[in-house]
């Protein structure tokens, strides 16, 4: 729960900064707001989900706001600075998610979590079965950090190549 509330940040802080400089100099964004602000959209769905599962309890959801408001700031700081190193950074952030919920199914599999049914936000969101469980929610959620990991290793990359964002198209239309 705790990864999946500074997940969210990344997108939403790109995707503002990208908006108010397509604003400023009147040009398109090659759709990188779009792709930005689904992926927060995305990573926010995550942590409602999670939250389902988990039902924090108030000092959990205050650090929420703690953690979150702290990262937040220090992640402006950095895309302002460095774009490129912080869509390098969120790229390694995804894969580390990649992980943790890899070893999330495996401890699924053992038995030492329990395969509890599906929050009906996660079949909504996901359209997952309505007799899914929280293997196929993992699944998913898994199936999402690989894309993220690679649209903002990709994002690093033009910027590496001396390239603005909007001159390569986003990919758009995977949420």
């Amino acid at each position: 729960m705790m990864l999946e509330t500074v997940a969210a940040v990344p997108g939403m802080v790109g995707g503002m900064l990208l908006h108010c400089k397509s604003l400023r100099r009147f040009e398109h964004s090659g759709g990188w707001i779009r792709t930005l602000l689904e992926e927060a959209e995305n990573e926010r769905m995550h942590l409602m989900t999670f939250m389902e599962v988990a039902q924090p309890k108030w000092y959990e959801r205050a650090l929420v706001i703690g953690v979150q408001g702290v990262f937040f700031n220090a992640y402006f700081l950095g895309y302002v600075i460095s774009p490129k190193f912080a869509h390098r950074m969120v790229g390694y952030l995804e894969e580390e998610a990649i992980h943790s919920y890899t070893e999330f199914l495996k401890e699924l599999d053992k038995g030492n979590i329990e395969n509890v049914p599906a929050p009906a936000i996660a079949i909504d969101y996901w359209r997952l079965p309505a007799d899914a469980r929280l293997r196929d929610v993992v699944e998913v959620v898994r199936a999402d950090e690989a894309h993220h990991r690679d649209v903002n290793h990709l994002a690093s990359d033009i910027h590496y190549q001396g390239h603005e964002l909007r001159e390569t198209p986003a990919p758009l239309g995977y949420h």
